[in-house]
């Protein structure tokens, strides 16, 4: 109950500024809606060949998006960490009765929660284009991309705290890895068009199976196994990267 409430204290802090600025959300948006309307509109003739429900590749592009702008949007912020130890807001957390778990679980749950709210303005500006989702399986989609934002907000929260004293190499270590990820996703194209060594190493990436299961989940087919496949996926991403950053918040404690 402890690292429930003090991880709520946390989430709750950092949810302040978006209260305060609530187009923040909408600016983080603004790569993956320049995706939607002016890349989208070239795939459309092309929706039979990737195997799009009724040759409408919005339904195939669209998740697409969603998992990109969970790659994007938590794979930065790290940059909260970097800024709060700058001003010595860090330290001063150090020194309070907050469990040193919940400094990571507050911050990760507040990138969850802003994800899915710009994942569900997507899904709306998708429908204006001529996405056409189930209804269930989107909403299980985006709890899917809630996961996915908190293994990667992790990720980013540990990088940035193994830098502090080399914050420079933060912004292009974690572009250079979401580039790499977002490439070797299928996000934007189907794999199956890529030669045989680039599908391979495509089955190394995690988030790969993410976005097949996000696809799947849109179209309706909820019981299909690649959903299973990439919610475990998600859920052992999850786990692995939340514990590698509790890990790293405890370290730079000692």
């Amino acid at each position: 109950m402890k690292l429930l409430h003090d991880s709520w204290l946390v989430c709750a802090r950092a949810m302040r500024p978006l209260w305060r600025s609530p187009m923040t959300l909408a600016f983080a948006m603004f790569q993956p809606v320049l995706f939607l309307v002016l890349f989208g509109p070239l795939l459309q003739p092309l929706g039979d060949r990737f195997g799009a429900p009724d040759g409408n590749s919005w339904q195939f592009f669209v998740p697409g998006l969603l998992v990109q702008l969970a790659i994007l949007s938590p794979g930065m912020a790290g940059f909260g960490v970097i800024f709060e130890h700058r001003s010595g807001v860090i330290e001063r957390m150090r020194v309070t009765p907050l469990s040193r778990t919940a400094l990571l679980l507050g911050r990760v749950a507040k990138d969850a929660v802003t994800l899915i709210a710009q994942s569900a303005l997507l899904v709306v500006a998708g429908a204006l284009f001529g996405l056409r989702a189930s209804v269930p399986g989107a909403l299980l989609g985006l709890l899917l991309i809630g996961l996915v934002a908190i293994a990667l907000a992790a990720v980013s929260n540990a990088v940035a705290l193994r830098m502090l004293d080399r914050e420079w190499m933060f912004a292009p270590t974690m572009s250079q890895i979401s580039v790499l990820v977002v490439l070797l996703s299928g996000l934007l194209l189907p794999m199956s068009l890529a030669p045989d060594w680039l599908r391979w190493l495509s089955m190394a990436n995690p988030l790969s199976y993410v976005v097949d299961a996000e696809r799947a989940l849109f179209a309706g087919r909820i019981a299909d196994p690649v959903v299973l496949t990439g919610s475990l996926v998600a859920v052992a991403l999850t786990a692995t990267t939340v514990l590698w950053g509790t890990r790293t918040y405890q370290r730079q404690d000692s």
